[in-house]
């Protein structure tokens, strides 16, 4: 099949775009895929075509709207000029108005209805991401009622839009999030208390990792630090990686009004978080909204236990008490979660990531890879 997938990033550094990867490396040598993007890290030069479509990445308000606007007409240039016919159009969520398959990561108008007001963004930061948001939830009626397939990394996301928008549930297919299992796992090399020691940490601390690109507020971060504050803790330790400089500015400036100066290190985006996953002793994530975080299974994946929310993904492998600790995202379920798990003596708490990291076997990149073939073998059955 010819494949024209179209996505804004797609890097290692951004959770969709790897999953894009990993498809694109997966099945580059059964189908022939042509990439619309702003940003592409190509696995396979040889195999896969690269179209590059100019758009600013930021703010994403901007980027949704010039993408639509310049996509098409690279799309088609791209036809008139190389004389080729695709077989199916691949797109992420409503980030383009034409298309066979719906890559769904987000269902934007359930989460402005449900969720967007307990957020409390503000500022202009917040105003650009509520008009992302809107501008995304006005397009997907339209994307969803016209696409063949919407693919969904989660039952719960299926359900949300199943129940937002009907009439797509014979549509909707699940394909789970993939992670590279063997990579994940901490090498019998690795220096865990040298690593430590480099982040700040002593034996004795109980540190937890947050990981986010961005969108801290929707990922329970004004949370988790309240949370902190009121422990009073000395030996808890969190470290934030992900986010913008701005971001991090403001939220380390907060943690320190509220007197958390050294219980929390910010570390900018990194392109790899394996040796702080594999320093840490859980990942925390209260987040209010997500449809399966990556981080989650990349953690679980590391040997980490996962104390976070019900979420759309994670709770299909969550066990509480086995694999982790189900919370909810106040103030007081994160605290009294965050002392639960403390109060574990460390071997309780190795074994719990031995535990996360068994349940995370079925998500791996040769899954993944099957399931989206399956998917293409459908759609060409279907085009007959």
């Amino acid at each position: 099949m010819k494949i024209a997938l179209f996505d804004y990033v797609i890097t290692k550094a951004n959770a969709i775009g790897k999953c894009d990867l990993t498809l694109l490396a997966g099945l580059c040598r059964e189908h022939e895929f042509t990439v619309f993007s702003v940003e592409f890290e190509n696995p396979c030069p040889d195999r896969i075509r690269w179209v590059h479509v100019p758009a600013p990445t930021k703010p994403l308000a901007l980027l949704f709207v010039v993408f639509h606007l310049v996509a098409p007409v690279c799309y088609l240039w791209h036809r008139i000029r190389y004389r080729v016919r695709f077989d199916c159009i691949q797109f992420i969520e409503s980030n383009l108005g034409f298309g066979q398959i719906a890559y769904t990561h987000f269902c934007h108008r359930a989460f402005l209805d449900r969720h967007w007001n307990h957020l409390r963004v503000k500022g202009p930061r917040g105003k650009l991401r509520w008009l992302d948001h809107r501008l995304h939830a006005l397009l997907e009626r339209h994307v969803y009622r016209h696409a063949k397939w919407i693919v969904t990394p989660s039952r719960g996301l299926a359900r949300e839009i199943a129940s937002t928008y009907p009439g797509t549930i014979s549509r909707i297919r699940v394909v789970a999030n993939p992670v590279d299992l063997p990579s994940q796992s901490r090498p019998h090399h690795f220096d865990r208390e040298a690593a430590r020691e480099k982040l700040g940490l002593t034996p004795n601390h109980v540190a937890l990792a947050f990981v986010a690109l961005g969108h801290y507020e929707r990922k329970g971060l004004p949370t988790l630090l309240q949370s902190l504050a009121e422990a009073a803790d000395p030996a808890l330790k969190v470290l934030v990686v992900g986010g913008s400089r701005a971001a991090i500015a403001h939220y380390r400036s907060r943690a320190d009004r509220i007197g958390l100066n050294g219980s929390v290190t910010f570390f900018e985006t990194q392109r790899d978080i394996r040796s702080i996953l594999w320093a840490v002793d859980a990942l925390v994530l209260p987040s209010h909204y997500e449809v399966f975080p990556l981080v989650a299974l990349e953690a679980a994946a590391a040997g980490l236990p996962l104390l976070a929310t019900p979420l759309n993904g994670v709770e299909e492998f969550l066990s509480d008490a086995d694999n982790g600790f189900v919370m909810e995202p106040s103030v007081a379920s994160v605290c009294s979660t965050i002392a639960r798990f403390a109060a574990l003596p460390p071997k309780a708490r190795t074994y719990m990531g031995r535990r996360a990291r068994a349940t995370v076997q079925q998500y791996g990149t040769a899954q993944f890879a099957s399931a989206w073939s399956k998917l293409y073998t459908e759609v060409a059955l279907h085009a007959r």
